[in-house]
């Protein structure tokens, strides 16, 4: 007897639900994105990155013990072994550094290849060494690649500011450095992304979680993607100064063209991640003098607004998120692996949901091929 299935097919997957997860949630008519209930301002303005990573992993907001538990261990862990560093030293200086994560990130696997995933303290290890040495291994490679030596991490400094001590060798303003981890707090969830469904499919075969990381890596590279917060700087070159906005959106608007770090699948209002990205530029421009992709980046989001805001399309995180990395020093083709970084975060959450309540992913199709098709013998071919 043959079963027919009957289901709607929706390109791209558009609107189907792929999973139940309590991890976050978005409001795309209100503007409104949640990580297990607590809205992303309040998170932005009151706790930490790593705070928020314990929050998306575990379920719960740490205690002050348990943070110092989390930060510590961290810290412990984020040396990376010199035989992937060796290994990172062969990789060509032209390549993309999320290429260079993604396998740097697989390999980590060959040095940690238990996979208990039935056992909590494994799991525990595995979030901390990933959450751990990824920003490590990202810093590392931007030195290599100039022929440098990777700049150790320093003990004495948090999450954020390490980071940017890795990539310059200086310890950086303490302005700086609480920017930084407010982006890694935006960016580290968004719950069924591209990047976080190729992450949970991963996952669902139970491999291990460092296979899981570069899988997502390998997605999130994609411009359509994470690639969007580089390609907003080559748009803002590409219109040169302020008088040409407008002239510039009228052609895009009239080929059909889309405007990088404009419109959201989900927001039909301005991506909240946005608002509070250009807070950010704003506190980070005002005591400077005028700075040419800044004032474009004003006048775009205007002339945008009044074109298409009716058709609810309006800057999302990509929009601002390079402006504030160049104007940290942060060179362009980082801005992604730094997406990677703070996802980190929301992946290893939705694999730890994931693998709690496993089913292995195994979606139907619509075939629209031929049948009984015959085979041709090479000579007749």
């Amino acid at each position: 007897m043959t079963t027919t299935f009957f289901c709607e097919y929706k390109p791209g997957l558009e609107g189907i639900p792929a999973t139940k997860s309590s991890i976050s949630h978005v409001d795309g008519n209100r503007g409104i994105l949640e990580y297990r209930g607590i809205r992303i301002e309040e998170l932005t303005a009151k706790g930490s990155f790593l705070e928020t990573a314990y929050l998306l992993i575990w379920g719960r907001l740490p205690n002050q013990e348990e943070l110092k538990g989390f930060q510590k261990e961290i810290l412990y862990h984020r040396r990376i072994k010199y035989r992937i560093r060796d290994m990172m030293k062969c990789f060509p200086e032209t390549g993309h550094p999320m290429d260079a994560l993604q396998t740097s990130a697989a390999a980590l696997g060959l040095f940690y290849s238990r996979r208990a995933l039935d056992d909590p303290a494994y799991i525990r290890k595995a979030v901390v060494r990933i959450l751990a040495k990824i920003p490590t291994m990202v810093a590392a490679f931007n030195q290599m690649r100039k022929g440098n030596d990777p700049i150790q991490p320093n003990d004495e400094l948090d999450y954020a500011s390490n980071f940017l001590y890795m990539l310059t060798e200086r310890v950086p303003d303490p302005l700086a450095a609480r920017i930084f981890d407010v982006c890694l707090t935006l960016h580290a969830e968004h719950t069924i992304n591209a990047s976080t469904f190729s992450a949970m499919v991963t996952a669902s075969t139970l491999t291990d979680p460092y296979a899981v990381i570069a899988s997502a890596v390998g997605t999130l590279a994609g411009p359509l993607h994470g690639g969007a917060n580089e390609e907003v700087l080559v748009m803002l070159e590409e219109i040169g100064a302020v008088e040409n906005v407008r002239s510039y959106v009228e052609e895009r608007i009239a080929n059909k063209q889309k405007i990088m770090g404009f419109g959201h699948r989900v927001y039909k209002v301005k991506d909240p991640r946005a608002t509070t990205l250009q807070e950010l530029a704003e506190e980070l421009f005002k005591d400077t003098e005028s700075d040419r992709y800044y004032e474009i980046a004003l006048e775009l989001e205007k002339v945008v607004e009044g074109e298409l805001g009716a058709k609810g399309i309006y800057p999302n995180v990509d929009f601002y998120s390079g402006l504030v990395y160049r104007k940290l020093g942060i060179p362009s083709d980082l801005f992604t692996p730094i997406f990677a970084i703070s996802r980190v975060a929301g992946w290893l959450a939705h694999w730890k949901e994931q693998i709690g309540v496993n089913r292995i992913f195994r979606p139907t199709q619509v075939y629209t091929g031929e049948h009984n098709a015959l085979y041709v013998p090479m000579e007749e071919r």
